[in-house]
């Protein structure tokens, strides 16, 4: 089915109408959504998409349709890891809580632009070189091995090396001024950690496309597919990001579900190539008569892996044990740190939070309790956290005496 070029300006129209209802109407504003916002906004956008592919299903088919879905299932649940990586890149730069939302979304735009721009270079190199299947390819495959690594906070850095650079060549601060990219510190101009944390999400946001686009490209070739179930996984990502607030640590079998997702697609992906083979050190530079999976076939495998990987993570007992460790540690420095929020609901939230997760640790058996480690440092953030909030009650009950 040919997309006409009308098509392709409502949809760009539409998409970019989004973002900037969203920037307008949520970002614009500093503000700590709540959960209820930010579950009421997930849920639209994610509406918005589901009824795009019902659209899809109806007017393009049932190829087109399955492909859709496929591709926007396996970009959201690929978005839902990189979420992650955000969160220790926000946590690394101490962002405000109130100044998170502009940071995902200028993350959210510049991973749109990139992935739009590796769309079309990975349509034009397809298209023009069919021997690009097999790279793409072996490119999943290598990811999926990757993925199998043990990902923990200290194998993620935020200071990448064009902060790095930045930091030596232009004059930066320590301190953020509100949500301004820059500030004035002894008469001159200099950036403010917010856009150095902008510039950290956009670097990753480019590795990340470097993943996402060729596993698409394994579930279909329609470039309006393509650019719409990745646009539309992108949308929403930062009310995602609040609404998941605490459960992401959860997610331990994720990327185990991911990897075999990505090698799964690597793998239909090289049968692809080998159907399509004019390498003449390959079968002559004849095809090779193989197989191929169906997009059907991979719409049931994508749900089945990621079903069976998120509610085993949910169900979970070391699943769960971890999330308390790193919230107490995330939620510990969070509270302890002034510079963090000025909302007292959102303090008193991550305190509560950091509580519950302090008891879960405290409730645990002696097999369960081998997964914690560094127990007394842990503990002793407890303490100084609740120390300080009860210093801060005191004297929130003194003053209206004075």
């Amino acid at each position: 089915m040919t997309v006409s070029p009308l098509v392709w300006i409502l949809t760009v129209a539409a998409i970019v109408g989004l973002l900037l209802f969203d920037y307008f109407f949520h970002v614009r504003t500093a503000h700590t959504p709540q959960l209820r916002e930010a579950a009421i906004w997930s849920g639209l956008y994610v509406g918005i998409a589901v009824l795009f592919g019902l659209g899809m299903l109806v007017i393009g088919g049932p190829t087109m349709g399955s492909e859709y879905f496929a591709g926007y299932i396996t970009e959201k649940a690929l978005s839902v890891d990189n979420l992650f990586v955000f969160l220790i890149i926000m946590n690394s730069f101490r962002v405000p809580r109130e100044n998170q939302q502009k940071v995902l979304l200028f993350g959210i735009v510049f991973s749109l632009i990139a992935r739009t721009a590796f769309i079309f270079l990975g349509s034009a190199l397809l298209n023009t070189f069919s021997w690009v299947f097999y790279l793409f390819g072996v490119a999943l495959l290598l990811t999926a091995g990757n993925m199998l690594k043990p990902q923990t906070e200290e194998s993620h850095s935020a200071q990448n090396v064009v902060v790095r650079l930045s930091r030596k060549v232009l004059p930066t601060t320590d301190y953020y001024d509100g949500d301004k990219l820059f500030t004035i510190e002894n008469g001159k101009r200099a950036l403010t950690p917010m856009m150095l944390v902008m510039v950290a999400i956009g670097g990753t946001d480019l590795l990340f496309a470097l993943d996402s686009i060729p596993a698409i490209f394994g579930l279909t070739q329609n470039v309006y597919i393509v650019f719409t179930a990745t646009a539309f996984s992108l949308l929403g990502l930062r009310q995602l990001y609040f609404l998941l607030d605490g459960l992401l640590d959860r997610l331990i079998y994720l990327s185990f579900g991911l990897a075999a997702i990505l090698a799964f697609i690597g793998a239909k992906l090289i049968l692809h190539a080998l159907h399509e083979n004019n390498l003449p050190f390959i079968n002559g530079g004849e095809p090779v008569d193989v197989a191929e999976i169906s997009t059907g076939v991979s719409l049931v495998v994508i749900i089945a892996v990621l079903l069976i990987t998120i509610l085993a993570s949910l169900f979970s007992t070391r699943g769960r044990t971890q999330t308390a460790m790193a919230q107490i540690r995330r939620d510990a420095a969070a509270y302890l740190d002034a510079e963090y929020t000025a909302d007292p609901d959102e303090r008193e939230r991550i305190f509560l939070r950091l509580l519950a997760a302090r008891d879960h640790i405290r409730a645990l058996g002696p097999g369960a309790r081998q997964q914690v480690k560094n127990e007394p440092e842990l503990m002793d953030l407890c303490r100084r956290a609740a120390d300080s909030h009860a210093a801060a009650h005191a004297d929130h009950e003194i003053r209206p005496s004075l």
